[in-house]
């Protein structure tokens, strides 16, 4: 099996893939080779790691930020705010800090297990004060166990650190911190810009879009079953939040269990999510999520699909960006709500608008959120 992102730099910054190709090869049934070394689990940053002030009056966060949203909870580096695709977590964060922050303005590289930073050199000209971080991503660490599987699973991954990110900076009183996620740039694959708050802001108020610190470091992925159906204003609520934060490229629905399985879509106008197709699903998804067997018993699994077949790079990347900035939202709210959920983001011959009797290759899954009401024993694994 080739494993052409083993080669590359660390950060993987300036190194094309033919996205639409990967993504072809990730969505066939071919099953990947025998795990390889994974290699550092972050990035050489160059210079002594430094730590992160705490912050005066008025200024911004970062040591509160970076804890809330990217920092390791433990020493193998697993456990963290925000999940990645078989605990490797491939992205690497770089911080342009401007004036009014509480790092003096640079650039910065972050070491998530050790909690510190490495100054990389000036921020850029005309830097805005507030701090922006930039995500990209050690490809081999995802291939090192998915392989050719990897591409879609780095960008999933990557869309849940700008999540991750947006809502710690939430918690913190930030009523605008802004999301790139566009798709456009092959190195830094997204990016949040995070301004300082207004002069005399208060948190913003409670609501799907705003987490306190504690629900951010609680957030777990529920390990496996998690049975019982969540009832219609539960499914709403994750519905509606993964809709409202995916973008238009992506279409959301759920697949429910007894006593009436079916597909469920947003339905903005009712509190009950509207019926688009009966029938039991869950057995067809668990195939199709590289054989996981237990989703076929999880109580509903939110869908995000699009990303036809002959999608452009860019657009690939927008999507499933997205789809992991929606997803960890939804999870999130999920978790309010007293769900158990995990979320799903390897899929193979996933196309559900064909399964469904419309166009082939045009509405292909490209990431979920298992949901159940009852949850198994915890484990001490994101």
């Amino acid at each position: 099996m080739e494993h052409p992102d083993h080669d590359r730099p660390a950060t993987g910054k300036g190194c094309p893939v033919d996205l639409p190709a990967a993504l072809g090869r990730a969505r066939s049934a071919r099953r990947p080779d025998p795990d390889t070394p994974a290699g550092p689990t972050v990035p050489a940053w160059p210079g002594r790691p430094l730590p992160i002030p705490e912050a005066r009056p008025a200024e911004l966060d970062l040591r509160a930020l970076l804890h809330l949203s990217l920092a390791a909870a433990d020493g193998t580096g697993r456990l963290r705010p925000t999940p990645s695709a078989g605990a490797l977590h491939p992205v690497d964060t770089e911080l342009v800090v401007g004036a009014g922050c509480s790092l003096p303005p640079g650039r910065y590289g972050y070491d998530p297990l050790r909690h510190r930073v490495h100054h990389l050199g000036r921020q850029p000209d005309g830097t805005p004060p507030g701090a922006t971080a930039e995500l990209s991503v050690t490809a081999r660490r995802t291939a090192s166990h998915y392989g050719h599987r990897a591409w879609p699973l780095l960008l999933l991954d990557t869309g849940h650190a700008a999540a991750a990110l947006f809502l710690a900076a939430r918690a913190l009183g930030v009523e605008e911190p802004e999301p790139h996620l566009d798709g456009r740039s092959e190195s830094t694959l997204a990016a949040v810009r995070i301004p300082l708050a207004a002069a005399g802001s208060r948190r913003p108020r409670l609501s799907t879009s705003v987490f306190t610190p504690e629900e951010l470091l609680a957030r777990r992925s529920t390990p496996p079953p998690m049975p019982g159906t969540p009832d219609a204003y539960a499914l709403r609520a994750v519905l509606t939040t993964a809709a409202q934060a995916g973008g238009g490229d992506l279409r959301w629905c759920a697949a429910v269990g007894p006593p009436r399985p079916g597909l469920m879509e947003p339905a903005p106008d009712t509190t009950t999510p509207r019926r688009s197709a009966a029938g039991e699903a869950r057995p067809t998804l668990a195939a199709w999520a590289a054989g996981q067997a237990w989703i076929a018993d999880a109580g509903a699994v939110l869908l995000a699909r699009g990303c036809p077949s002959d999608a452009d790079a860019s657009h690939i990347r927008r999507a499933h960006l997205r789809a992991g900035f929606a997803v960890h939202l939804a999870h999130l709210t999920a978790l309010r709500h007293g769900l158990a959920a995990r979320p799903v983001g390897s899929w193979q011959q996933a196309d559900l608008g064909a399964a469904l009797g419309a166009t082939p290759g045009q509405d292909w899954i490209v990431h979920g959120l298992a949901l159940g009401t009852l949850h198994a024993a915890e484990e001490n694994t994101a």
